[in-house]
């Protein structure tokens, strides 16, 4: 396929980093897993990162971490507000967790919370917001916390799509209480399958330890937030259940992939917001195609596009068209998400109208973006549009 939507990022070092790993033996997470969290950390400029085996289990850890905190605890029934528009796992730990989500429309250009109504939905229920930075794109998190101001309000990032992003100089991922990552394949960087939760609060970090590893005690430091201090008989202490956790560690294997990909992390993200920057030039030959509105510095995960009403095409036959030039195309991420069956089994309420998702749901599309110069595949892109343009 000459413009797929994903790609390899992996080379010699990553293969070298896997024999060791081979080498060695010991393929649970170990050493090479602790040296990966210590630098996505300082990556990130935060205190803690808790690295795990999905984007989605990150996602887990971030809403079960604020359950058990001993302090302004996340509870059952809580309001928790979302976008619309997300990936499934952005919604489903709520929902596992007993909380209530309430559904916020996009901002048709930015792809991320219509700001307005955000702050317009908010309700005396409402203990989080859960900001997700769709498609490399931040938030507005400037607003966001003028929004918040001092209510009793806990800010949580989904920022899965967007490693590497930033808005006002800072991470995106860092701008609430937590933030969480994905390493999977098509992703900015990629540890085959893997995932982390970024952090300042010591607390949390130490509950996301806990959890991650079946909720015992043995991953813990001596002294902790979460049991006190541990016995220094290891004996008692290997079998030691605090918190009802799961498995969620990744693979040593893994940690060590992160590491050469994390070096290569600054370059990979100069060269997609490169070919952001081709693609919105190129797309402006085309104004029937609305594409992403940039917020602060985005990392460019994909180039989505959105049919104007008067597009002289349907999304059908331009997504045929695309199929047959072999431009792998997917929807904008799930879509409207409410119009999904799964929500029968949520509690959950809509805020307002959901006009900018549903518009999404039926007309958006996008298509991959990559860690390298897309001249050959954009060139092929505008070869296409102008089929219909014609």
């Amino acid at each position: 396929m000459p413009y797929p939507l994903a790609s390899t990022s992996w080379d010699h070092e990553e293969i070298a980093a896997m024999h060791a790993v081979i080498e060695s033996g010991m393929f649970t997470m170990g050493r090479h897993v602790a040296d990966f969290e210590r630098a996505f950390a300082e990556f990130t400029g935060s205190r803690f990162c808790v690295m795990c085996n999905s984007g989605s289990s990150a996602n887990l850890l971030m809403v079960a971490a604020l359950r058990y905190r001993k302090e302004n605890a996340l509870l059952p029934g809580a309001e928790v507000i979302v976008p619309a528009v997300s990936w499934s796992t952005t919604y489903y730990p709520l929902y596992q967790y007993g909380l209530k989500l309430r559904f916020v429309d996009i901002d048709p250009h930015t792809l991320n919370f219509d700001l307005n109504q955000l702050a317009a939905a908010i309700t005396d229920d409402t203990r989080a917001i859960l900001a997700v930075n769709l498609l490399g794109n931040p938030n507005d998190f400037k607003r966001i916390r003028q929004i918040i101001g001092a209510r009793n309000i806990a800010l949580l990032e989904d920022n899965c799509e967007s490693m590497g992003a930033t808005f006002e100089g800072k991470q995106t991922g860092t701008f609430g209480v937590m933030g969480s990552f994905s390493a999977f394949f098509s992703h900015h960087v990629s540890t085959m399958e893997g995932g982390m939760v970024v952090t300042d609060d010591e607390e949390l970090y130490h509950i996301m330890l806990s959890l991650r590893a079946h909720g015992w005690t043995r991953n813990l430091p001596t002294h902790n937030l979460v049991c006190g201090t541990k016995s220094d008989n290891a004996f008692e202490e290997s079998f030691r259940f605090v918190l009802p956790g799961y498995n969620l560690r990744p693979l040593e294997l893994s940690g060590a992939i992160g590491l050469p990909q994390l070096k290569k992390l600054p370059g990979m993200i100069r060269e997609r917001r490169a070919n952001g920057e081709r693609f919105i030039a190129l797309m402006r030959e085309f104004p029937w195609l609305r594409v992403q509105r940039e917020t602060g510095e985005s990392s460019w995960f994909g180039f989505s596009m959105v049919l104007e009403p008067d597009a002289p095409v349907s999304r059908e036959k331009l997504v045929d068209l695309f199929s047959a030039n072999k431009i792998d195309v997917r929807p904008i991420v799930a879509g409207n998400f409410t119009k999904n069956e799964v929500l029968k089994w949520m509690d959950h309420s809509i805020s307002g109208k959901l006009d900018a998702a549903d518009e999404i749901d039926a007309r958006g599309l996008f298509i991959g973006n990559h860690h390298f110069a897309l001249e050959a595949e954009l060139d092929l892109l505008s070869i296409v549009l102008r089929t219909v343009k014609g």
